[in-house]
């Protein structure tokens, strides 16, 4: 296996057993790099064993193809992806290969499982490797196993495997200032038990000949001068604020922080049992959505997505409110002006320089290949539309697909991963030559025909810059970003390049902090003074311990402030009762159902089953669960182990605590414990029930 100068510069700590951070540029080969550090660990470590963590499922196979190549079929390699359904357990999978490859979560779940076949400890691996190792932070999955690790190494738990980190983009950690980078980096390091990050010094030279940066291009644009359509959506608004009699709301329609507001009154509404009062806020959620499609695609992209909202809301809702009623008749008095004013609106500029972008690069002969970024599935999927429906970029070689997250989302929008791992396929071989795609495809993807890369109107952080613009791998590659002049997308572009190079500063001066020579010393950097690294690192480790220990101990008194049988549960929508928390189980840790037999008479089941294009170990889906009295959504009903059990979403129930009414974001945030399900008891109390009677 060759591997080019800054490479095993890079290396060369890691093949003496030290814990590191590679930190290279996206196509300068951090991968390759792992797999030879990998590869001398399998053969020099006694009884050697491999983990390789990711945090996207459509890398598992692209690391499995990079490993597979390098490693020659020497060692035994499995990998494990969530979408794999019926499988040997973790555990078995562990001791029978020499290197395993698979996202965070099924780790996590292997190190929690009681389980036999499933269960693994840290100690049966040997060598850690952590991709795209910046998410190791907060409460990330990735930080999750690596405070295990810390935890075990403070406390002498041994052995401990190594750690191997890469990135490209360590990031700021949200600071704007050097000394605030400086502690994120550390922060990071004290994470991942590093001894040191390495990128190319002596060698940087080499690295630069080879990385091939993109040449970065503004598309900047003037605001709509007019805009009637948006004006009327405005104005639909102002009239249900005038309904609402709330004189303190802010009307600062069509952006993110109006929606924050909306979303925050839907659930004090439903707390206050005030319903009138959460469907107004629910439906202006609805209208800012629009007027955000509106921004950044087309009118009749925002007037389709609000009539597939009416549409659902008319089939669905048994019982309608008086607000509802006037809400809906607000809609259908303006539909055909809307419908009017969409389909005569004035072209969106952005999508006049997007139509420019993709014609000058597609028109040519020299086989382009691109990712457009958007920030919603939303967008994404009205962006395709545009693009087979825009008659200038009918004369264009353009083969375009969506690629987006797999999870369901509120947009209703979503990929199975099956979906994804196809298109990434067929976008490698050039069966399509252009993705649409939301976050999902920006970290990892390693294309190197990629030569085109837009960012279409995106608000993001420096990381998700950074890791956009490295998909551009070919040579004369473009990486444009698209917004309009004076925009908050366009300033934050701005301040993202300024925190790229603070995030390099800070970089460059934790590299250099000697750990031998400033043991005894004090290395002052401006106006804050740190101390020698080591020690900062093993202060920040148990920092970082007392905190999380801190956070459990205060989710477990959350979860401990009221007995599940004081608690009841009622419709978010209609504000029936229709359980108490002791009714509710966890299944695997994940999915919580409710488990009185009586529960059933308060839903109905859809005939068709809901739609999962993925195996599941114990379980499959049936059909979509409803609230009997009103047809609010609830969740879906599960066939686990053969048994029936209604799976509830937490933002589909309203808790009645001793202390008053509730709405949780997560089941992890209900302040009630629920035990996790016991398949035997279950069955054997169900067959004790038809025995009575």
């Amino acid at each position: 296996m060759e591997l080019r100068p800054y490479q095993w510069e890079v290396i060369m700590p890691a093949l003496e057993g030290k814990n590191i951070i590679i930190w290279l540029p996206t196509g300068a080969g951090k991968t390759r790099a792992a797999t030879y550090v990998a590869k001398r660990h399998l053969e020099t470590v006694d009884k050697a064993k491999v983990v390789v963590l990711v945090n996207r499922v459509h890398l598992v196979t692209q690391h499995r193809e990079e490993f597979s190549r390098m490693l020659d079929g020497h060692w035994a390699i499995a990998t494990l992806r969530g979408d794999m359904g019926p499988r040997p357990g973790f555990g078995h999978q562990a001791r029978s290969h020499d290197l395993l490859i698979c996202t965070a979560e099924l780790l996590q779940m292997a190190l929690t499982s009681p389980e036999e076949e499933e269960h693994v400890e840290l100690s049966d691996f040997s060598l850690l490797v952590v991709d795209e190792c910046h998410h190791t932070h907060k409460d990330t999955v990735y930080n999750i196993i690596l405070s295990r690790y810390l935890e075990h190494k403070l406390r002498r738990v041994l052995p401990l495997p190594q750690v191997l980190g890469l990135t490209a983009s360590p990031g700021t950690g949200g600071a704007s200032m050097l000394s605030g980078a400086i502690n994120h980096i550390l922060q990071l390091c004290a994470n991942l038990d590093t001894w040191r990050i390495m990128s190319p010094q002596e060698h940087q030279p080499q690295l630069q000949e080879h990385i091939r940066q993109p040449c970065k291009q503004y598309d900047l644009c003037q605001q709509r001068s007019q805009d009637p359509f948006g004006d009327l959506l405005k104005k639909l608004m102002d009239q249900v604020h005038d309904y609402l009699e709330m004189p303190e709301l802010s009307r600062d329609f069509g952006t993110q922080i109006y929606e924050q507001q909306v979303v925050e009154l839907s659930r004090e509404a439903a707390e206050a049992g005030l319903q009138e009062r959460r469907v107004c806020a629910i439906h202006l959620r609805r209208y800012n959505d629009a007027l955000l499609i509106h921004d950044t695609v087309r009118a009749v992209d925002a007037l389709d997505a609000l009539q597939d909202f009416y549409d659902r809301e008319r089939a669905t809702k048994i019982q309608v409110l008086l607000a509802e009623r006037w809400l809906l008749a607000l809609f259908d008095a303006h539909k055909n002006e809307l419908t009017c004013l969409a389909t005569h609106s004035p072209e969106n500029p952005k999508l006049e320089l997007l139509e420019h972008i993709l014609q000058k690069k597609f028109g040519s002969s020299d086989n382009p290949r691109g990712i457009i970024f958007t920030r919603t599935r939303q967008s994404a999927h009205s962006l395709q539309l545009w693009l087979q429906q825009q008659p200038g970029m009918q004369t264009v070689d353009i083969r375009a697909q969506l690629l987006i997250g797999a999870g369901n989302s509120s947009q209703g929008i979503h990929m199975t991963q099956r979906d994804q791992q196809e298109v990434i396929r067929k976008f490698r071989a050039g069966i399509l030559n252009l993705l649409v795609a939301t976050s999902v495809a920006e970290e990892g993807l390693d294309i190197p025909h990629c030569n085109v890369v837009v960012r279409y109107g995106l608000l993001t952080n420096e990381i998700s810059m950074v890791q956009a613009r490295g998909r551009a791998r070919a040579g004369q590659s473009v990486y444009a970003f698209v917004a309009a002049k004076g925009s908050r997308e366009l300033r934050r572009e701005l301040t993202n390049e300024a925190l790229e190079a603070l995030m390099e500063r800070a970089v460059a001066i934790v590299q250099k902090m000697d750990q031998a020579k400033y043991q005894a010393k004090i290395l002052c950097v401006r106006e804050s003074c740190l101390q020698p690294f080591w020690k900062q690192i093993r202060d920040l480790q148990w920092e970082a311990l007392v905190k999380r220990a801190a956070q459990a101990e205060q989710r477990l008194s959350r979860q401990q402030q009221f007995l599940a049988e004081h608690v009841r549960l009622f419709c978010i929508n209609c504000s029936v009762a229709v359980g108490h928390g002791s009714d509710l189980r966890k299944v695997e840790g994940a999915h919580h159902v409710n488990v009185n037999p009586n529960f059933s008479i308060y839903y109905t089941v859809s005939q068709k089953p809901v739609v999962i294009d993925r195996d599941f170990k114990d379980w499959s889906p049936g059909g979509t669960i409803s609230c009997r009295k009103c047809g609010e959504a609830w969740g879906l009903q599960i066939i686990y182990k053969s048994v029936k059990l209604p799976v509830l979403q937490v933002r589909s129930m309203l808790f009645e605590t001793p202390r008053g009414r509730l709405q949780a974001k997560k089941w992890s945030r209900v302040p009630f414990p629920v035990p996790d399900f016991d398949y035997v008891q279950h069955c054997a109390q169900n067959l004790q029930d038809l025995s009575l009677e």
